[in-house]
């Protein structure tokens, strides 16, 4: 596969640590990701199937909350389907923009479990947003609030 350039623009030559390395992934990171994409295909399933799970014990399940759980299930099983695939096909561009997008999700999560006083829930959150975090800038190389975290760089 011929790169093109844009003119003036110098590419440099893929080193085993960019993220379009074919190199293996590290298995703490394989584990987070099949770990997540199991928990957002259980959410998935209990928004879709059981979402009084999801909302406190007094709470009405009426007709509008369930067309928000039925796109919380669209949502999830998306999320979760992308990053099995980008793992399998080792696409690390895509797999460090889920585990963004996922640690991200994960940390509004747990501010909204904060506001909503479910804090037993934000440690667990918190720890998945992290991993997911920490995922991400191995595949990048650099933190989330880095600009290289963001770009695809050769």
């Amino acid at each position: 596969m011929v790169e093109q350039a844009i003119p003036g623009e110098r590419i440099a030559p893929c080193d085993g640590s960019s993220l379009s390395s074919n190199a293996t992934l590290p298995l703490w990171l394989r584990i987070t990701v099949i770990i997540g994409a199991v928990l957002l295909t259980a959410g998935a399933f209990i928004s879709q199937l059981h979402p009084a799970l999801l909302v406190s014990p007094h709470a009405e399940i009426n007709p509008a909350v369930r067309v928000y759980a039925s796109y919380t299930f669209s949502r999830d099983l998306a999320l979760a389907i992308m990053l099995v695939v980008a793992l399998l096909l080792r696409a690390r561009t895509i797999l460090n923009s889920l585990m963004l997008l996922v640690g991200f999700i994960q940390i509004l999560d747990a501010i909204t479990d904060c506001v909503d006083r479910r804090l037993a829930l934000v440690p667990g959150v918190l720890v998945i947003g992290l991993l997911f975090f920490l995922g991400a800038a191995s595949l990048s190389g650099s933190p989330f609030w880095k600009v290289k975290a963001w770009k695809h760089t050769h």
